[in-house]
């Protein structure tokens, strides 16, 4: 077993070189033991997909999930037989791709795409999974100038480790068989959540440890799943989900982060990319009430909702797409949930989105509602507002 050793940062070191001092050995530490980690994990180091079906990808078209996948995937020359998808999430991790999924990927290559940055504002299940990873479209690209800065919440706003990422997407985009990005997509929830877009993919180079923001090399295109957020009390519809009032204010669980950096580490992702990944921080419970009522939450809410989702398996078509009816029921029933929590198990045990209690009150730790600021909505773009009380 590998040990990390000699990690303390010098003494005459500013806080900030300390911090990148630790970085770079246990990411030393990391790479050196990547090989076993890999193997205990079931990762296969395959080939990067060849340059011809990287050319061929620039003529391909986004499905349409309505008609359904098979239909899609059926469709001809503008279609070629295997499927180029992007993986930024869960997915980059050998035990859920290739072990909970059971996809064989035929190739795969490390990428940053400069138009999507990851993350974090699907709605989940307050105190047991809060939040799940999703993408958006940067705003500043393709950029106006070097200098304009990405999309940010007000200066007076706590701030968040997730949004800290200010450069594209980076991620895994896998060859896959058409058949294995159709039950991609049914274990997605048969693309009753989701849009398939085509987006602009730029090989990183192996052994990367820097992301460049900007990318000059040859892009490729790769399908990748895509849920909008929707506006407070719209329910879901076409390609969208449901959402919170504020999309960046949930923090992933211990169990899914950890799926998404052993993910990174498993494919020697940038350096600098699986630092930002390993020091998100996650949900965590720190007080007995917010336990107890996690733990009442659960017993109401899980068995309904591990129902819905067994429903969805038999009554779901050949694509894994629910009927309208079960749609409308999922859809009446995480509203039920979410407003159970709001209205009742917040105030009475807690915050069950983020950590509560921790030392910095103005970074991923801060309450929902601070003595100076209470949170107050989105606007127009999207963005979370608060005041000050």
């Amino acid at each position: 077993m590998t040990m990390i050793t000699s990690i303390e940062p010098q003494s005459h070191a500013s806080p900030s070189d300390q911090a990148a001092i630790i970085c770079k050995k246990v990411r030393k530490v990391s790479l050196a033991s990547r090989e076993s980690f890999t193997s205990r994990c079931g990762a296969i180091h395959l080939p990067c997909p060849s340059q011809q079906r990287k050319t061929q990808s620039l003529r391909e078209r986004p499905f349409n999930l309505d008609n359904g996948i098979h239909r899609e995937l059926g469709g001809g020359p503008p279609h070629p037989d295997t499927v180029l998808y992007l993986a930024y999430g869960s997915n980059l991790c050998a035990r859920t791709f290739q072990g909970d999924r059971g996809i064989r990927p035929l190739s795969q290559v490390n990428v940053v795409v400069p138009e999507l940055v990851m993350t974090f504002d699907l709605a989940g299940l307050p105190y047991v999974e809060p939040c799940f990873a999703n993408t958006r479209y940067r705003h500043t690209y393709p950029p106006v100038s070097t200098s304009e800065k990405s999309h940010l919440l007000p200066e007076r706003t706590p701030r968040y480790h997730k949004d800290r990422w200010k450069k594209g997407l980076v991620g895994v985009v896998y060859e896959v068989t058409k058949e294995d990005y159709a039950h991609i997509i049914a274990t997605e929830g048969g693309g009753a959540s989701y849009q398939d877009v085509l987006v602009h993919c730029h090989e990183l180079p192996a052994n990367a440890d820097i992301v460049p923001e900007f990318p000059t090399s040859q892009p490729f295109k790769a399908h990748t799943l895509y849920s909008p957020v929707l506006p407070p009390g719209e329910p879901p519809e076409k390609g969208g989900r449901f959402s919170r009032p504020d999309p960046a204010y949930a923090q992933a669980s211990v169990r899914y982060l950890t799926l998404i950096t052993d993910g990174a580490d498993e494919h020697a992702l940038p350096g600098e990319y699986r630092d930002y990944l390993h020091q998100l921080r996650p949900y965590t419970m720190t007080t007995q009430k917010q336990r107890l009522g996690g733990w009442i939450f659960s017993v109401i809410w899980l068995p309904l909702i591990s129902a819905v989702f067994g429903l969805n398996g038999t009554f779901g078509d050949e694509d894994g797409k629910a009927p309208a009816w079960l749609v409308a029921v999922t859809g009446a029933l995480f509203r039920g949930m979410w407003t159970s929590y709001d209205g009742f198990f917040f105030k009475l045990f807690g915050d069950g989105e983020r950590t509560i209690d921790e030392d910095h009150a103005g970074d991923e730790g801060a309450v929902r509602s601070g003595p100076s600021l209470k949170y107050a909505g989105v606007d127009e773009k999207g963005e979370g507002r608060y005041e000050e009380v």
